[in-house]
């Protein structure tokens, strides 16, 4: 689809937003609509993930046909089979006459259930038969009956991992799954935030009849660092709030923060509380995968620079039982390294032909050796270091180097530097301006 398809598509539907992967999902709903196909879309709560089930039905042949939308989590389990297949009458108790469910009524249209991760697992098998053969039974009635009507579904729970617990059919997972939809998250979005927050302001000045929220640049950048667990819908309540109870209609950063919450301000990996989420620590809590790569990043940065300065102590001219001891209080520097960084029994200190470092022997040195030791070492003419690199923590620095490598890597090509490192091509752009890589 050309550029300008995609912009009249969000304008019909009213999707405001310029990020890659919004307009993906957006090319890839387009051209599976004018098929039959079952649609999965997946995404966080709050993302809009019902706006792309209104675009398959209605650049579909079914467009005419009724649309109807059902959350799966909102119906109780005893009753969602009559909600979706109908029933007879007297078929349970309340049941007084009969009923059409939702897959009778909307025969030539489109059934959008979302939330289907919520669906008990009885019900799935009675859906998968609708998906397979088009037949379903009321409740209470032994009477097949036929319907053609187009399932697209939503969840915001990765099914997969509902297979392997048992809580959802392997087989409607992948009946389900032809063709994969997903939503990104808004803070994925980078620049959309803003424009969504505009549009929010817009639209509710007009209701509450005030002059629209603007927001300082500096407000702009922490809106945009704001993580969003709740997505779009989130954004949108803050906008509302905002419109409601400021009194000075520009906001600026620190005002800005008071409506959002700290605790979910970060753009650094969250921790996970969630139980079967993840991996645990000794004390019990629960990380994610990112979470516990970062800690190994800093686990390894803190062990180098431990280890910098023991072979520093070790090479400016330590007594041997002065080094053994070094060695023995810094052992956990040692314990996970598939190559020890001492050689066998018998061994004397060596000096690498063209540097300062020394490798020591592991063994201990007896009083007779330390005759030896001593001239070896007088022998020692290079001049040795006594500072160390000084190892910074900065995130930001860390950033600004991780950008530069990427841009290295790929010559310069933004586009495929931004894919390498995980982010949008206009975060990328907006990084280098300010780190002041523009001409990198």
């Amino acid at each position: 689809m050309t550029p300008s398809e995609i912009q009249s598509i969000k304008q019909r539907f009213g999707i405001i937003g310029n990020a890659p992967s919004l307009n993906y999902a957006i090319q890839v709903a387009a051209q599976v609509a004018p098929t039959d196909m079952t649609v999965l879309i997946t995404g966080e709560s709050g993302s809009g993930k019902e706006s792309f089930s209104k675009i398959i039905h209605a650049l579909s042949p079914r467009k005419h046909g009724q649309f109807i939308a059902i959350n799966c989590g909102a119906i109780p389990e005893g009753t969602i089979d009559s909600e979706l297949f109908g029933h007879e009458k007297g078929s349970f108790t309340g049941a007084q006459e009969a009923r059409k469910g939702y897959f009778e009524v909307t025969n030539g249209g489109t059934i959008f259930l979302d939330e289907i991760g919520e669906m008990p697992l009885g019900t799935q098998a009675r859906l998968l038969r609708v998906l397979e053969n088009g037949e379903f039974i009321r409740v209470g009635s032994s009477k097949v009956q036929k319907t053609d009507v187009r399932v697209v579904a939503a969840t915001n729970v990765n099914l997969l991992d509902a297979v392997r617990e048992g809580r959802f059919r392997e087989d409607l997972y992948y009946r389900l799954n032809t063709v994969p939809i997903t939503v990104p998250p808004l803070r994925d979005r980078g620049d959309d935030i803003y424009l969504l927050f505009r549009k929010f302001a817009t639209d509710f000045s007009d209701r509450y009849r005030v002059k629209p929220i603007s927001l300082t640049p500096e407000a702009v950048q922490d809106l945009q660092r704001f993580r969003f667990p709740g997505n779009i819908r989130q954004l949108k309540n803050v906008a509302e709030q905002m419109s409601v109870l400021e009194t000075d209609r520009e906001v600026d950063a620190r005002r800005l923060r008071q409506y959002l919450p700290a605790d979910q301000s970060s753009r650094l990996p969250m921790l996970v509380h969630a139980a079967g989420t993840g991996a645990t620590d000794g004390a019990g809590n629960s990380y994610s995968e990112r979470d516990l790569l970062y800690k190994v990043l800093f686990d390894m940065r803190r062990d180098m620079t431990d280890l910098k300065k023991l072979v520093l102590e070790l090479a400016t001219g330590q007594r041997p039982h002065e080094t053994q001891e070094l060695l023995r209080q810094n052992s956990h520097l040692f314990n996970s390294t598939a190559v020890t960084p001492y050689e066998g029994a018998g061994s004397r200190p060596l000096r690498p032909e063209g540097g300062n470092e020394y490798i020591i022997s592991s063994r201990e040195l007896s009083d007779d050796d330390d005759a030896d030791y001593e001239e070896e070492e007088v022998q020692r003419v290079e001049d040795i270091p006594h500072e160390t690199e000084e190892e910074t923590l900065s995130l930001e620095a860390k950033e600004k180097e991780m950008i530069i490598k990427a841009l290295k890597k790929h010559h310069n090509k933004r586009k495929y530097a931004a894919h390498d490192l995980g982010i949008s091509e206009r975060t990328l752009y907006r990084k280098l301006k300010q780190y002041d890589l523009e001409q990198a």
